[in-house]
Protein backbone atom coordinates (compact mmCIF):
# COMPACT_ATOMS: atom_id res chain seq x y z
CA UNK A 1 0.00 0.00 0.00
CA UNK A 2 1.30 3.74 -0.51
CA UNK A 3 2.10 6.08 1.43
CA UNK A 4 0.34 9.63 1.49
CA UNK A 5 1.75 12.97 2.13
CA UNK A 6 0.87 16.36 2.45
CA UNK A 7 3.35 19.21 2.38
CA UNK A 8 2.38 22.71 2.96
CA UNK A 9 -0.50 21.78 2.13
CA UNK A 10 -3.48 25.73 2.17
CA UNK A 11 -6.65 26.28 0.70
CA UNK A 12 -8.24 29.63 0.10
CA UNK A 13 -11.78 30.60 -0.81
CA UNK A 14 -11.31 34.00 -2.51
CA UNK A 15 -9.14 35.80 0.59
CA UNK A 16 -10.33 33.46 3.04
CA UNK A 17 -7.71 30.85 4.02
CA UNK A 18 -9.29 27.90 5.89
CA UNK A 19 -6.04 25.09 5.93
CA UNK A 20 -2.58 26.79 6.70
CA UNK A 21 0.08 24.65 5.66
CA UNK A 22 -0.93 21.07 6.27
CA UNK A 23 2.12 18.98 6.83
CA UNK A 24 1.40 15.05 7.07
CA UNK A 25 2.25 11.56 6.55
CA UNK A 26 -0.22 8.99 6.84
CA UNK A 27 1.61 5.01 6.63
CA UNK A 28 0.79 2.12 4.32
CA UNK A 29 -2.15 0.15 6.05
CA UNK A 30 -3.22 2.85 8.51
CA UNK A 31 -6.49 3.93 10.01
CA UNK A 32 -5.80 7.91 10.45
CA UNK A 33 -8.99 9.88 11.52
CA UNK A 34 -8.68 13.36 11.06
CA UNK A 35 -10.88 14.73 14.06
CA UNK A 36 -12.25 18.43 15.22
CA UNK A 37 -14.74 20.78 15.43
CA UNK A 38 -17.17 21.71 12.75
CA UNK A 39 -15.70 24.43 10.57
CA UNK A 40 -11.87 22.86 10.94
CA UNK A 41 -10.38 22.05 7.83
CA UNK A 42 -10.77 18.39 8.18
CA UNK A 43 -13.47 17.65 5.41
CA UNK A 44 -11.61 20.27 2.93
CA UNK A 45 -8.37 18.26 3.56
CA UNK A 46 -10.06 15.24 2.51
CA UNK A 47 -11.69 16.14 -0.16
CA UNK A 48 -8.68 18.08 -1.46
CA UNK A 49 -6.88 14.46 -1.21
CA UNK A 50 -9.85 13.21 -3.27
CA UNK A 51 -9.52 15.41 -5.61
CA UNK A 52 -12.65 17.14 -5.35
CA UNK A 53 -11.32 20.36 -4.18
CA UNK A 54 -8.32 22.05 -5.66
CA UNK A 55 -4.98 22.48 -4.07
CA UNK A 56 -4.75 26.21 -3.29
CA UNK A 57 -0.55 25.27 -2.81
CA UNK A 58 1.52 22.84 -1.57
CA UNK A 59 1.06 19.20 -2.59
CA UNK A 60 -0.16 15.67 -2.33
CA UNK A 61 2.09 12.92 -2.78
CA UNK A 62 1.01 9.14 -2.89
CA UNK A 63 4.49 7.06 -2.39
CA UNK A 64 6.64 10.32 -3.86
CA UNK A 65 4.78 11.25 -6.53
CA UNK A 66 2.50 14.08 -7.00
CA UNK A 67 -1.04 13.82 -7.69
CA UNK A 68 -2.57 17.21 -7.06
CA UNK A 69 -2.83 17.70 -10.59
CA UNK A 70 -4.53 14.59 -11.36
CA UNK A 71 -8.76 14.38 -11.90
CA UNK A 72 -10.08 12.15 -9.27
CA UNK A 73 -10.80 8.90 -11.13
CA UNK A 74 -6.87 8.72 -11.61
CA UNK A 75 -5.94 9.22 -8.04
CA UNK A 76 -6.60 5.22 -7.02
CA UNK A 77 -9.06 6.23 -4.35
CA UNK A 78 -12.56 5.37 -3.43
CA UNK A 79 -14.75 7.75 -0.86
CA UNK A 80 -17.77 6.59 1.22
CA UNK A 81 -19.68 10.31 1.48
CA UNK A 82 -22.16 11.32 4.60
CA UNK A 83 -24.88 11.20 2.52
CA UNK A 84 -24.47 7.44 0.97
CA UNK A 85 -25.09 9.31 -2.63
CA UNK A 86 -26.32 5.71 -3.60
CA UNK A 87 -28.35 5.81 -7.19
CA UNK A 88 -32.20 5.32 -6.28
CA UNK A 89 -32.98 2.78 -9.56
CA UNK A 90 -30.18 0.76 -8.94
CA UNK A 91 -30.64 -2.27 -6.95
CA UNK A 92 -27.61 -2.95 -4.02
CA UNK A 93 -25.69 -5.31 -6.26
CA UNK A 94 -25.96 -2.37 -9.39
CA UNK A 95 -25.36 0.00 -6.69
CA UNK A 96 -21.52 -1.86 -5.52
CA UNK A 97 -20.69 -2.71 -8.84
CA UNK A 98 -20.84 0.44 -10.93
CA UNK A 99 -17.76 1.58 -10.87
CA UNK A 100 -16.61 -1.87 -11.82
CA UNK A 101 -19.36 -1.85 -14.64
CA UNK A 102 -17.71 1.45 -15.99
CA UNK A 103 -14.22 0.00 -16.20
CA UNK A 104 -15.69 -2.82 -18.07
CA UNK A 105 -14.46 -5.50 -15.93
CA UNK A 106 -15.74 -9.50 -17.07
CA UNK A 107 -19.01 -10.20 -15.52
CA UNK A 108 -18.02 -13.46 -14.04
CA UNK A 109 -15.02 -11.16 -11.95
CA UNK A 110 -17.73 -8.47 -11.18
CA UNK A 111 -20.15 -10.99 -9.61
CA UNK A 112 -17.51 -12.68 -7.33
CA UNK A 113 -16.28 -9.17 -6.42
CA UNK A 114 -19.52 -8.34 -5.31
CA UNK A 115 -20.23 -11.72 -3.43
CA UNK A 116 -16.80 -11.26 -1.61
CA UNK A 117 -17.99 -8.07 -0.03
CA UNK A 118 -21.11 -8.64 0.39
CA UNK A 119 -20.34 -11.69 2.29
CA UNK A 120 -18.12 -9.08 4.95
CA UNK A 121 -20.79 -6.62 4.96
CA UNK A 122 -23.63 -8.68 5.84
CA UNK A 123 -25.52 -8.01 2.56
CA UNK A 124 -25.89 -10.94 1.13
CA UNK A 125 -29.49 -11.09 1.40
CA UNK A 126 -30.07 -7.38 0.26
CA UNK A 127 -28.27 -7.30 -3.36
CA UNK A 128 -31.75 -7.02 -5.40
CA UNK A 129 -33.02 -4.67 -3.08
CA UNK A 130 -33.60 -1.02 -4.01
CA UNK A 131 -31.87 1.72 -1.47
CA UNK A 132 -35.30 2.86 -0.31
CA UNK A 133 -35.85 -0.42 1.07
CA UNK A 134 -33.00 -0.56 2.83
CA UNK A 135 -32.52 0.95 6.68
CA UNK A 136 -30.02 3.75 7.45
CA UNK A 137 -26.92 1.46 8.09
CA UNK A 138 -28.20 -0.87 5.59
CA UNK A 139 -27.26 1.70 3.28
CA UNK A 140 -24.10 3.04 4.82
CA UNK A 141 -23.18 -0.44 4.43
CA UNK A 142 -23.91 -0.80 0.52
CA UNK A 143 -21.80 2.64 0.02
CA UNK A 144 -18.67 1.08 1.82
CA UNK A 145 -19.61 -1.97 0.08
CA UNK A 146 -19.61 0.17 -3.61
CA UNK A 147 -15.95 1.87 -2.42
CA UNK A 148 -14.81 -1.76 -1.59
CA UNK A 149 -14.99 -3.31 -4.19
CA UNK A 150 -13.15 -1.21 -6.52
CA UNK A 151 -10.43 -2.45 -4.68
CA UNK A 152 -8.39 1.01 -4.47
CA UNK A 153 -5.22 1.23 -2.63
CA UNK A 154 -6.54 3.93 0.19
CA UNK A 155 -10.34 4.66 1.38
CA UNK A 156 -11.55 8.17 2.63
CA UNK A 157 -14.83 8.51 4.37
CA UNK A 158 -16.48 11.63 5.12
CA UNK A 159 -18.65 11.51 8.89
CA UNK A 160 -20.25 8.25 7.32
CA UNK A 161 -22.23 7.95 10.26
CA UNK A 162 -23.23 11.31 11.13
CA UNK A 163 -26.97 10.47 10.08
CA UNK A 164 -27.53 7.67 11.66
CA UNK A 165 -29.03 7.32 15.32
CA UNK A 166 -26.83 6.40 18.37
CA UNK A 167 -27.79 3.01 18.54
CA UNK A 168 -26.86 2.14 14.82
CA UNK A 169 -23.86 4.60 15.15
CA UNK A 170 -22.24 2.32 17.84
CA UNK A 171 -23.46 -0.78 15.80
CA UNK A 172 -21.55 0.94 12.62
CA UNK A 173 -18.39 1.60 14.70
CA UNK A 174 -18.10 -2.01 15.61
CA UNK A 175 -18.77 -3.21 11.96
CA UNK A 176 -16.10 -0.63 10.71
CA UNK A 177 -13.17 -1.75 13.28
CA UNK A 178 -13.80 -5.04 11.95
CA UNK A 179 -14.11 -4.81 8.50
CA UNK A 180 -10.56 -2.88 9.07
CA UNK A 181 -9.06 -6.12 10.06
CA UNK A 182 -9.93 -7.58 7.10
CA UNK A 183 -9.11 -4.65 4.86
CA UNK A 184 -5.46 -4.23 4.58
CA UNK A 185 -5.47 -0.67 3.06
CA UNK A 186 -5.08 2.53 3.90
CA UNK A 187 -8.35 4.59 5.26
CA UNK A 188 -8.38 8.05 6.21
CA UNK A 189 -11.47 8.68 8.17
CA UNK A 190 -13.25 12.62 8.71
CA UNK A 191 -15.86 13.00 11.95
CA UNK A 192 -16.49 15.53 14.33
CA UNK A 193 -17.00 12.52 16.89
CA UNK A 194 -14.07 11.80 19.48
CA UNK A 195 -15.79 8.44 20.48
CA UNK A 196 -15.46 7.53 16.84
CA UNK A 197 -11.85 8.65 16.58
CA UNK A 198 -10.63 7.06 19.59
CA UNK A 199 -12.25 3.61 18.42
CA UNK A 200 -11.49 3.22 15.43
CA UNK A 201 -7.81 5.33 14.62
CA UNK A 202 -4.28 3.98 14.69
CA UNK A 203 -3.31 7.55 14.42
CA UNK A 204 -5.86 10.55 15.46
CA UNK A 205 -4.76 13.92 13.63
CA UNK A 206 -6.61 16.83 15.91
CA UNK A 207 -7.48 19.78 13.74
CA UNK A 208 -8.81 23.17 14.49
CA UNK A 209 -9.05 26.43 12.65
CA UNK A 210 -7.44 25.04 10.00
CA UNK A 211 -4.20 23.94 11.85
CA UNK A 212 -3.46 20.21 12.84
CA UNK A 213 -2.85 21.06 16.68
CA UNK A 214 -1.53 17.25 17.50
CA UNK A 215 -1.65 13.79 16.61
CA UNK A 216 -0.67 10.34 17.76
CA UNK A 217 -2.34 7.45 19.17
CA UNK A 218 -5.54 7.85 20.58
CA UNK A 219 -3.63 6.65 23.98
CA UNK A 220 -0.79 8.85 23.64
CA UNK A 221 -2.98 12.03 22.80
CA UNK A 222 -5.31 11.16 25.74
CA UNK A 223 -2.68 11.04 28.18
CA UNK A 224 -0.25 13.54 26.64
CA UNK A 225 -2.22 16.19 25.40
CA UNK A 226 0.02 19.20 23.51
CA UNK A 227 -1.97 21.77 24.30
CA UNK A 228 -5.48 22.54 26.15
CA UNK A 229 -7.67 22.43 23.06
CA UNK A 230 -6.73 18.59 22.48
CA UNK A 231 -6.79 17.77 26.17
CA UNK A 232 -10.64 19.52 26.16
CA UNK A 233 -11.71 17.86 23.22
CA UNK A 234 -10.68 14.09 23.37
CA UNK A 235 -11.96 12.29 26.40
CA UNK A 236 -15.80 12.32 27.87
CA UNK A 237 -16.90 13.86 29.68
CA UNK A 238 -14.26 16.60 28.78
CA UNK A 239 -11.43 17.35 31.13
CA UNK A 240 -12.04 19.99 33.89
CA UNK A 241 -9.93 23.38 33.54
CA UNK A 242 -9.50 25.66 36.93
CA UNK A 243 -7.24 28.46 37.14
CA UNK A 244 -4.52 27.87 39.76
CA UNK A 245 -1.21 30.03 41.31
CA UNK A 246 1.63 27.54 41.26
CA UNK A 247 3.88 28.52 44.88
CA UNK A 248 6.32 26.78 47.25
CA UNK A 249 5.51 26.12 50.85
CA UNK A 250 8.43 24.53 52.72
CA UNK A 251 9.79 21.19 50.20
CA UNK A 252 6.44 20.95 48.40
CA UNK A 253 5.12 22.59 45.57
CA UNK A 254 1.72 23.70 45.82
CA UNK A 255 -1.19 24.42 43.43
CA UNK A 256 -4.03 27.12 44.73
CA UNK A 257 -7.05 28.31 43.56
CA UNK A 258 -10.69 29.25 44.43
CA UNK A 259 -11.49 26.79 47.29
CA UNK A 260 -8.58 24.60 46.88
CA UNK A 261 -4.73 24.18 47.74
CA UNK A 262 -3.17 20.76 46.14
CA UNK A 263 0.40 19.37 47.19
CA UNK A 264 2.35 18.11 44.49
CA UNK A 265 4.51 14.93 44.92
CA UNK A 266 7.95 15.26 44.45
CA UNK A 267 8.04 14.24 41.25
CA UNK A 268 5.77 17.03 40.03
CA UNK A 269 7.58 19.57 42.21
CA UNK A 270 10.91 18.73 40.58
CA UNK A 271 9.18 19.45 37.37
CA UNK A 272 7.55 22.67 38.33
CA UNK A 273 10.45 24.24 40.03
CA UNK A 274 10.60 26.63 37.35
CA UNK A 275 7.24 27.70 37.52
CA UNK A 276 7.12 28.98 40.79
CA UNK A 277 4.98 32.09 41.18
CA UNK A 278 3.04 31.54 38.04
CA UNK A 279 -0.52 31.10 36.96
CA UNK A 280 -1.43 28.03 35.65
CA UNK A 281 -4.78 26.17 33.93
CA UNK A 282 -5.11 23.15 36.08
CA UNK A 283 -6.57 20.05 34.11
CA UNK A 284 -8.67 17.11 35.87
CA UNK A 285 -10.29 14.55 33.96
CA UNK A 286 -13.43 13.88 35.41
CA UNK A 287 -12.30 9.88 36.32
CA UNK A 288 -9.44 11.30 37.91
CA UNK A 289 -11.74 12.24 40.93
CA UNK A 290 -11.86 9.80 43.36
CA UNK A 291 -15.19 10.05 46.08
CA UNK A 292 -12.98 9.82 49.55
CA UNK A 293 -14.26 11.25 52.81
CA UNK A 294 -11.31 10.77 54.51
CA UNK A 295 -9.32 12.43 51.72
CA UNK A 296 -7.03 14.51 52.85
CA UNK A 297 -7.57 18.45 52.34
CA UNK A 298 -4.11 18.99 50.39
CA UNK A 299 -4.42 15.99 47.77
CA UNK A 300 -8.66 16.62 47.10
CA UNK A 301 -11.16 19.08 45.80
CA UNK A 302 -14.21 19.72 48.31
CA UNK A 303 -17.06 20.08 45.61
CA UNK A 304 -20.93 20.55 46.05
CA UNK A 305 -22.86 18.51 44.38
CA UNK A 306 -25.63 20.44 41.52
CA UNK A 307 -27.00 17.76 39.76
CA UNK A 308 -26.45 13.95 38.89
CA UNK A 309 -26.88 12.35 35.27
CA UNK A 310 -27.25 8.88 35.31
CA UNK A 311 -26.45 6.89 32.40
CA UNK A 312 -26.06 3.02 33.37
CA UNK A 313 -23.34 2.01 35.62
CA UNK A 314 -21.99 5.30 35.53
CA UNK A 315 -23.26 8.66 36.65
CA UNK A 316 -21.74 12.01 35.86
CA UNK A 317 -21.91 14.55 38.73
CA UNK A 318 -22.21 18.55 37.91
CA UNK A 319 -20.05 20.35 40.82
CA UNK A 320 -19.65 23.71 41.97
CA UNK A 321 -16.06 24.79 43.13
CA UNK A 322 -16.26 28.04 43.99
CA UNK A 323 -18.36 29.10 41.20
CA UNK A 324 -16.46 26.69 38.62
CA UNK A 325 -18.47 23.58 37.19
CA UNK A 326 -16.64 20.69 38.07
CA UNK A 327 -17.89 17.26 36.11
CA UNK A 328 -17.11 14.23 38.41
CA UNK A 329 -17.55 10.42 36.47
CA UNK A 330 -18.27 7.24 38.97
CA UNK A 331 -20.20 4.53 39.51
CA UNK A 332 -24.09 5.26 40.15
CA UNK A 333 -24.09 3.27 43.24
CA UNK A 334 -21.67 5.64 45.01
CA UNK A 335 -23.73 6.78 47.57
CA UNK A 336 -24.28 10.53 47.16
CA UNK A 337 -26.92 13.04 47.33
CA UNK A 338 -27.68 16.16 45.88
CA UNK A 339 -26.49 19.43 47.90
CA UNK A 340 -23.73 17.90 50.06
CA UNK A 341 -20.69 19.00 50.00
CA UNK A 342 -18.16 16.24 49.31
CA UNK A 343 -14.14 15.37 49.11
CA UNK A 344 -12.81 14.22 45.90
CA UNK A 345 -9.52 12.79 46.09
CA UNK A 346 -6.85 13.74 43.12
CA UNK A 347 -4.06 11.75 42.02
CA UNK A 348 -1.72 14.65 41.30
CA UNK A 349 0.33 12.34 38.96
CA UNK A 350 -2.50 12.64 36.54
CA UNK A 351 -3.52 15.84 36.31
CA UNK A 352 -2.15 18.53 33.56
CA UNK A 353 -1.20 21.79 33.60
CA UNK A 354 -1.07 24.43 30.62
CA UNK A 355 0.24 27.83 30.33
CA UNK A 356 -2.64 30.58 30.34
CA UNK A 357 -1.29 32.63 27.95
CA UNK A 358 -0.10 29.76 25.22
CA UNK A 359 -2.58 27.21 26.36
CA UNK A 360 0.40 24.91 25.45
CA UNK A 361 1.40 22.20 28.19
CA UNK A 362 3.97 22.50 30.81
CA UNK A 363 4.47 19.63 32.39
Amino acid sequence: MPSIQLQQLTKLYGNLEVLHGIDLEMQDAEFTVLVGPSGCGKSTTLRMIAGLETVSSGEIFVDGKPISHLEPKDRDLAMVFQDYALYPHMNVAKNMSFALRLQKRPKKEINKKISEVAEMLGLTDYLHRKPAELSGGQRQRVAMGRALTRDSSTFLFDEPLSNLDAKLRTQMRAELAMMRKRVHKNMIYVTHDQIEAMTLADRIVVMSGGYIQQQGTPEHLFKHPINKFVAGFLGTPPMNFLKADISRQADRTVLAGPGFSLQCDNQATAKLANFSGSQVDLGIRPSDLIFDPAADSAESLQLHVELSEYIGAQSVLICDCAGEKIMVELKSDTPIALGEQLKFRINMADVHLFDPASEHALV
